[in-house]
């Protein structure tokens, strides 16, 4: 039976959008746990930033490609069987890089083929799940609490993962940080048992829905702000942390970082799930664009610690700000899209093709970047370039119109 709590703004909680929240909150603490750890547990034994890339391009060129993969096997089998196959890969990463230990860097495609498959497997079967049990009253609720649950783990994780890697000796508390990741996604497999089935039907339409864009002006808006928002991702995503790391030479500080980041996040995602309203979400999204870019002038030159925490708050206040408003647009448009309840699957599949893409072309420029110049002035210039990407999502979505029933 469903129930209204007061604090989550009188949504019915039903049991299967509670148990999608614990899902996503469990994977949000897994990754915090670890993966920004990975880039500096790889960078430590390389210290590359052409390696770093490399690594971070296999995750997003396998990411797009299996999700047209897990697309198609979503309209043959259950969604919440595609869900498991994505976090069992994940698992087989951490396991990977359990056995690898030292030698980690030398299976850097590997790794990354691994996290870039369980990605695209997961991603796609929870943003479908996330379509399917929410209802367009409830999905900014919906965004907003699992943003308040990734920033909680945001804010455990970091700190927690840290502190253990710092208390113990070269690369040993790096292993039980990546075997608590383990148990998490096992966790996570066992709450997926308990998701209602959700049946597969139809035929599988991705180059119908691709090709809707010439047909759909919402449509194509929406994906060509996604291929923006993954040209800042693709390279910010593993660059930040490496920067923390060589500032502090300490992956505690590197926790500091992300416990500042996601409690002021967790507080953020509840004012914006609560306070921004339909009719005001492009004005968020304009803001929360603005301050992200705003954001980098404080990392691109003489970057220090105390500008890392600055630009870690600033961010913390604008990705809600920008991401609430933004996925529920997106949500919407699909649901009003050409045969929606059909086709949900191969939306999403195109969306995450877009801003695949756009991670790929941000991670390919990084790459040139540091292959043709010099690594400490091309890397500024090509940060204030990317970082115009979540900006210009705004003008996209301002043009997009929502039909009114």
């Amino acid at each position: 039976m469903a129930k209204k709590f007061k604090f989550l703004g009188e949504v019915e909680l039903t049991k299967d959008l509670t148990l999608l929240l614990l899902i996503g909150g469990l994977y949000s603490l897994s990754v915090a746990l670890s993966n920004t750890f990975v880039n500096i547990y790889l960078w430590k034994q390389t210290g590359q930033y052409s390696d770093l890339a490399l690594y971070n391009l296999s995750i997003v060129v396998l990411q797009p490609l299996t999700f047209i993969l897990a697309g198609k096997w979503a309209k043959k089998i259950d969604r919440v069987i595609v869900l498991r196959i994505g976090v069992i890969f994940l698992t087989f990463f951490y396991v990977t890089v359990l056995v690898a230990g030292k030698h980690a860097s030398t299976y850097l495609l590997l790794l990354g083929s691994l996290l870039g498959i369980g990605y695209g497997f997961y991603w796609l079967a929870y943003n479908v799940l996330t379509f399917e049990i929410t209802e367009p009253e409830t999905r900014d609720f919906f965004n907003g609490f699992l943003g308040i649950l990734s920033s909680a783990g945001g804010m455990i994780g970091p700190l927690a993962a840290g502190i253990i890697i710092t208390r113990f000796e070269k690369f040993a508390g790096y292993s039980i940080v990546f075997g608590l990741s383990l148990s998490l996604f096992a966790l996570a497999v066992f709450l997926s048992f308990s998701l209602k089935r959700r049946p597969a039907h139809g035929k599988y339409c991705f180059t119908r829905i691709l090709a809707e864009r010439k047909q759909n002006e919402n449509w194509r808006l929406v994906t060509n702000a996604h291929f923006f928002q993954g040209l800042r991702e693709g390279t910010f995503l593993f660059v930040i942390s490496v920067f923390v790391y060589i500032s502090t030479g300490s992956e505690l500080a590197l926790g500091t970082y992300g416990l500042l980041n996601s409690g002021i996040s967790f507080i953020a995602y509840y004012f914006a799930s609560r306070l921004i309203k339909k009719r005001a979400r492009k004005k968020a999204i304009l803001i929360g664009g603005i301050l992200l870019y705003l954001a980098i002038l404080l990392i691109v030159w003489d970057v220090n610690f105390v500008k890392l925490l600055i630009y870690a708050a600033t961010i913390a206040i604008a990705y809600p700000l920008l991401l609430v408003p933004y996925i529920s647009t997106t949500y919407d448009v699909i649901g009003t899209g050409w045969k929606a309840a059909e086709m949900r699957i191969e939306y999403i599949v195109v969306r995450e093709i877009f801003l695949n893409v756009g991670r790929i072309v941000s991670i390919l420029l990084f790459l040139a970047a540091i292959t043709w110049f010099n690594e400490k002035n091309s890397i500024p210039i090509l940060l204030l370039i990317l970082g115009a990407g979540h900006t210009c999502i705004y003008w996209f979505i301002k043009r997009v119109q929502i039909p009114t029933a």
